[in-house]
């Protein structure tokens, strides 16, 4: 990370008081990033040794099955991951901001946004690649451009409705009932952007050339002049029959908008799950972080209530999330408005147990690592990409040392070992920027 794309602070730790941060929420945030580090492979790692799998009614067996993503519709803990962060965002949105406009006013707050945006959406084309590969083998949406984009619209709302709850809570609203509307009632073709379906129409129509490429070529929106692309694009254009209210994998608006105007290498292909129509309702799940964090910041409540509030939201929003997924489906890769509720309830619990344990109770000794790592959320994520170090982790106690772990103990100690050390390291690197009081922040 240059001095260019970031800011190097030499201010008081974050968990000092006279910071105004909370330490839950570097705490969650740590918490957070420890899975998408790595923390899913330890558990899995483990449940496998144990004989635990998705098939069999254990508690490893269980958790096996937490820590992989849903292939649609569904949720389970490893989907809370993503709009975890992003909820986390927008809860410091609050304290950062507020701090900015009382420094240097709203004008001042608005260019923060806008520079932080611009420079998380640039780490994160770097973080996938950047420009190693010749267009159009870049991705240009990804995780961090989703992150930099919800933080740029919850941001952006924040400077502008400030702290009224109904405001902000009216245009979360406003969103999510106006994402299912485009969902649900513009109409679209009816084709199904999937390589199989596609090669199979393909296939009926007499061309098996096209049929061929389009089952061989592995991502045709990574390949330049891509023959199984344009053919898909043929076939795209040729359909004229249309269907409203489908949200199956590559039969739904969001995948299709992302077909015909998103540039660049596609995650899953044709669309992705980061994609240019669902960043809509991911500024949703940062604006109900904001709204946290809007109600964590009152003065006019004890922490009790402040506890119960988020505890009581949560519990309800992932109810009506639920409910409402029986007719609009809780999926995560369109982000649809039913996950956001699902995953928003979910965030907000957990940051309430947080901030009872670790603001209010001031119990704090065990989250420490977490803390290490919330405060330089975004530099160890890169440098876990840059470093690699469960990579440095296998040099130190791969090879012979793996062998002897897995014949000796059980299958898949090596596994399990690499890593931990690689965790090692990965707190030996945040806690020396901790203790050192480097924080970088785009």
């Amino acid at each position: 990370m240059t001095n260019a794309a970031a800011e190097l602070s030499v201010t008081p730790s974050p968990s000092e008081p006279a910071s105004n941060r909370l330490m839950s929420l570097d705490a969650l945030r740590g918490f957070d990033m420890f899975w998408i580090l790595g923390g899913d492979f330890i558990v899995t790692t483990a449940g496998k040794m144990s004989g635990g799998n998705e098939q069999t009614w254990t508690l490893f067996g269980w958790l096996a099955g937490q820590f992989r993503h849903k292939a649609w519709d569904g949720f389970s803990f490893y989907d809370l991951i993503f709009p975890l962060f992003v909820f986390i965002s927008g809860a410091s949105v609050v304290f950062s901001l507020t701090k900015e406009t009382q420094l240097h006013g709203r004008a001042g707050a608005l260019q923060r946004v806008l520079r932080r945006a611009v420079l998380l959406f640039v780490l994160g084309i770097f973080y996938s690649g950047g420009l190693t590969k010749e267009w159009p083998d870049i991705r240009v949406l990804g995780v961090l451009q989703r992150i930099a984009l919800a933080y740029l619209g919850a941001g952006l709302v924040f400077c502008l409705v400030g702290s009224r709850m109904k405001a902000l809570a009216g245009i979360v609203a406003g969103i999510l009932v106006g994402y299912w509307a485009l969902m649900s009632f513009v109409p679209i073709r009816d084709i199904v952007l999937d390589k199989d379906r596609l090669a199979e129409i393909a296939g009926k129509a007499g061309d098996a050339r096209s049929a061929i490429q389009l089952k061989s070529e592995t991502n045709p929106s990574m390949t330049k002049n891509s023959r199984a692309w344009a053919k898909a694009e043929e076939l795209f254009d040729k359909t004229t029959a249309t269907t409203t209210g489908q949200f199956d994998p590559g039969h739904n608006l969001a995948n299709h908008l992302d077909f015909q105007f998103l540039p660049g290498r596609k995650y899953d292909l044709f669309y992705d799950p980061e994609g240019l129509l669902s960043t809509l309702p991911a500024v949703a799940t940062c604006l109900l972080g904001v709204l946290a964090g809007v109600w964590l910041r009152r003065e006019d409540f004890c922490d009790k209530w402040k506890v119960i509030y988020l505890l009581s939201f949560g519990a309800l929003a992932v109810l009506a999330g639920f409910a409402w997924g029986m007719s609009f489906p809780v999926v995560k890769k369109i982000w649809t408005s039913s996950f956001v509720l699902v995953a928003g309830g979910y965030s907000a619990m957990l940051l309430a147990v947080f901030y009872q344990i670790v603001d209010v109770w001031q119990r704090r000794d065990w989250c420490q690592p977490f803390v290490w790592i919330g405060t330089n959320s975004i530099t160890i994520y890169v440098a876990s990409n840059l470093l690699q170090f469960r990579a440095v982790a296998n040099r130190l106690v791969g090879g012979d040392v793996k062998r002897s772990l897995d014949t000796n103990i059980a299958d898949g100690a090596g596994n399990l070992v690499i890593a931990l050390v690689g965790f090692t390291l990965i707190f030996a690197f945040v806690n020396f920027l901790y203790r050192r009081k480097i924080f970088l922040r785009l």
